[in-house]
Formats: structure tokens, C-alpha cells, sequence
């Protein structure tokens, strides 16, 4: 007898929407990787390889290079720079340049010295928040000018990178320092936490890591949508925790020579302030209506300004968060020489933190590139610069051995958008 109704479909589309809801293999998962890096899709790989190989090559030509006392160093010569560059991230995703934001560190941190000197005895709360408010005034001139006024970002932080040596030189003067003597501020950079504060860290910090992948997936199967496979999630959280656990074991070691007259161990609380911007800023970049408006106006800007979003505001706002980040790498800078100089935020920083960002993965050309590749690319930085200085390597060479270092991500980077761009995938 029949019912009338008709046998559910078995036939080639039903397997097809099968195979589309199936979660994806870590064979698949792994094969679908390198595909997408043959199609010009390679993110941060070149700058982590690099990092191996620097590591690689120091640690043998000099065993004190892997020692516990330059690991840590490694931490608080290169922290200033990544935060610098982590801000320039957001300034490089719409294909323009900060050329300013070395001295804007600079002034910011000399507004602060000032104001926490004798002479003004500011509260340290009310001196943070000025060295903080003079970055983010400074990021919207120039990304007022550059946004509604049509100047080129490049001519207007050129500007800007002049003007602000000056300012530095007004408020410091010719040949003065201001030193920094409040506790909070110096051990920023030169204090350490406690080894059971450091593996507490690492525990909240690779619990909460494995609990956002594993949320995450969780919520794109109940959409329907394809999710990374169990094995890529437990596969990140085993790498992160076994790397972390690393640093922090190594960062824990006795590093004073003298342990009687004061002890050194413990991960420098530089630290968990990075982690700390990291997580913040990714998560305005992927998690925000904001985040993608500014990938939206970096990939094409015409074509987000006629989805109804604001890009005048988003441009301006880029530079605000670059130079309000400059001012935070000015304050850890100050914390690690214990004072301000006429010369704070100039020689290399500006040139280190541009190349870090763009060692790191992120694109010149804009609408491509994350927060962690500041960090990557500072890490690169920093193991250059210290691996070089420990074989006794004048500045002339480091200087042009990261100069080349950069010259070959940013090649890496138009490469890759060619073979991008001639296998369609942008």
C-alpha cells in the first residue's frame, strides 16, 4: 500500500551534504594547510622557521645564548617593540605607515617621567593616564590629517617623526634626564614574578586557551558549519602548553650570580602585560563588529564604504591605537632604563618595530596580517640583536643583517600575494 509520500533522497547530493557536515580529518586538516600555503597563504610560517633557524645557529656558535639569564633578557630587550609594533599592526592592516611612532613613545614617556618628578609628584594613576591620553591625541592628528584631510600617511608621520624629536628635546632638554624612581613603574621591567605566581599563569593561561578552542568549535558544529578536528585542537593546546611550560621553567632558574645578596628568578611581570595586550587586541580584530570593519576597509576600502561602513572614522582610529600603543612601549622602554633621555624613542626603535610587524606576517599592502605577528617578529628582532651582540658583531652588522631579514619578509609577503592572486584565493 502506498503512503504517498516519497523515500528520503540517497543519491549523490544527500552524500554530498553528508561529506560537507562531516567534521574534517587531521589527515584532511593537514593537506587542506599546506594547500592553502601553496596558494600564497602562508601567515606567520617564514617568521616562526626564521625564529628556529636564528635559535638554532646563536644557541651553537654560543652556549651562553640558551642560558637562563639571556632568555630572560631576551624578554625585556624585546618588549618594548612588541608592544610598538603591535599597535603599527592595526595602522599596516589599511596599507598605511606610522613613521612617528618611535618618538610618540618617546614624548609619551616623557610626559610621564615629568609628571611623576619631584617638581610635579603627580599621582601615578593620573600620570598614566596623561602619558596614555598624549599618545591617543597624537594617533588622531595624524589620523585626522590623514583621513579627512587627505594627506598622505607617509608625508604626515614623516612630519610628525620630526616634530616630535623637537617636542622630546623641549620637554627633557639638551643633555637632560629625568629619572624614574616610583617602584610600580620600574618593575615593569626589571621585576619578576615568583616561580608558583609563574606556573599559575601558565596553568590559567593554557586552560583558558584550550577552553576558547574548544568552545569554538562546539559552537560552529552546532551551526553546521565545518570545525577544526578534535586531534588540531589538542595538538595547539599540547605545543602552546609544552613552548610555555618551557619559557616559564627556563624563566624560573636562579639567574643571579650572587644568590645571598639578591635573588633572580621568575618570569619578568613584562610578561602577562604583553599577554595581556595580546588578548585584548585579538580580540577586538576577531571577535569585534570593529575588527572587521577594519580587515573590510584594508581589503578594499571602496567597497566597505559602500556597505555603509564609516572609513574616514576607521582610519583615524588605526593611528590612534598605534600611537596609544606607542605610548605603552614608551613606559616599558623608561621602566627598563629607569629614566627618559632626549634621545627616548629614536635610534632603532621605529625602525625594529616596522620590521617586527612585518617579520611577523603582516602585510604591507594591507587587510592581512594579526597581533601575534608583532610579537613574532620582535622575537625574530630580539634574537638577532642580542644572538649578534653575544658574538661580538658591531651594530653596523646588525643593522644590516636585519635590514636584510626584513628586505626578505617583505619579498615573502609580495610573493606570496602574487601566487595568491594567480590562484584566486584573493
Amino acid at each position: 500500500m502506498s503512503t504517498g509520500g516519497q523515500p528520503p533522497e540517497s543519491g549523490p547530493s544527500s552524500a554530498v551534504a553528508a561529506q560537507m557536515t562531516r567534521p574534517p580529518s587531521f589527515r584532511s586538516y593537514v593537506g587542506d594547510y599546506f594547500d592553502k600555503v601553496r596558494g600564497g597563504d602562508i601567515g606567520a610560517l617564514p617568521a616562526i622557521l626564521g625564529l628556529i633557524v636564528l635559535c638554532v645557529v646563536f644557541g651553537t656558535l654560543r652556549s651562553s645564548f640558551f642560558s637562563a639569564g639571556n632568555f630572560a633578557n631576551l624578554f625585556t630587550q624585546g618588549a618594548s617593540v612588541a608592544v610598538i609594533a603591535m599597535g603599527l599592526v592595526f595602522v599596516l592592516l589599511l596599507g598605511e605607515i606610522d613613521l612617528s611612532a618611535g618618538f610618540t613613545s618617546g614624548v609619551c614617556a616623557a610626559v610621564l617621567a615629568i609628571l611623576l618628578s619631584d617638581k610635579h609628584n603627580v599621582p601615578l594613576p593620573l600620570a598614566l593616564a596623561g602619558s596614555l591620553l598624549t599618545g591617543a591625541v597624537i594617533g588622531l592628528a595624524i589620523g585626522s590629517m590623514v583621513a579627512r584631510v587627505g594627506i598622505p600617511s607617509f608625508v604626515v608621520t614623516l612630519a610628525a617623526f620630526l616634530a616630535l624629536q623637537g617636542v622630546v628635546l623641549l620637554i627633557i632638554g639638551e643633555g637632560g634626564v629625568v629619572t624614574i624612581s616610583d617602584k610600580l613603574i620600574l618593575g615593569i621591567s626589571n621585576d619578576n614574578m615568583s616561580p608558583t605566581a609563574g606556573w599559575s599563569l601558565l596553568a590559567v593561561g593554557v586552560t583558558a586557551y584550550a577552553a576558547l578552542l574548544a568552545t569554538r568549535a562546539a559552537r560552529r558544529r552546532a551551526r553546521g558549519l565545518t570545525a577544526d578536528p578534535v586531534p588540531v585542537v589538542a595538538f595547539r593546546v599540547l605545543v602552546t602548553a609544552a613552548a610555555s611550560g618551557a619559557a616559564v621553567y627556563f624563566l624560573n632558574v636562579e639567574r643571579s650570580r650572587n644568590v645571598k645578596i639578591n635573588s633572580l628568578r621568575g618570569v619578568p611581570y613584562v610578561v602577562p602585560l604583553i599577554l595581556v595586550l595580546l588578548v585584548v587586541l585579538t580580540f577586538v580584530l576577531n571577535r569585534t563588529s570593529y575588527g572587521r570593519h577594519l580587515y573590510a576597509v584594508g581589503g578594499n576600502a571602496e567597497a566597505a564604504r559602500r556597505a555603509g561602513i564609516n572609513v574616514q572614522a576607521i582610519r583615524t582610529s588605526v593611528f590612534m591605537i598605534g600611537s596609544t600603543m606607542a605610548a605603552i612601549g614608551g613606559l616599558i622602554a623608561a621602566s627598563r632604563a629607569n629614566s627618559v633621555d632626549p634621545n627616548a624613542g629614536g635610534s632603532n626603535t621605529l625602525l625594529y618595530a616596522v620590521g617586527a610587524a612585518v617579520i611577523g606576517g603582516t602585510s604591507l599592502f594591507g587587510g592581512k596580517g594579526k597581533v601575534r605577528d608583532a610579537i613574532l617578529g620582535a622575537a625574530v628582532v630580539a634574537v638577532i640583536d642580542n644572538g649578534m651582540g653575544l658574538l661580538g658583531y658591531k651594530a653596523g652588522i646588525k643593522f644590516i643583517v636585519t635590514g636584510l631579514v626584513l628586505l626578505v619578509a617583505a619579498s615573502v609577503d609580495a610573493l606570496s600575494r602574487r601566487r595568491a592572486a594567480s590562484t584566486g584565493k584573493i
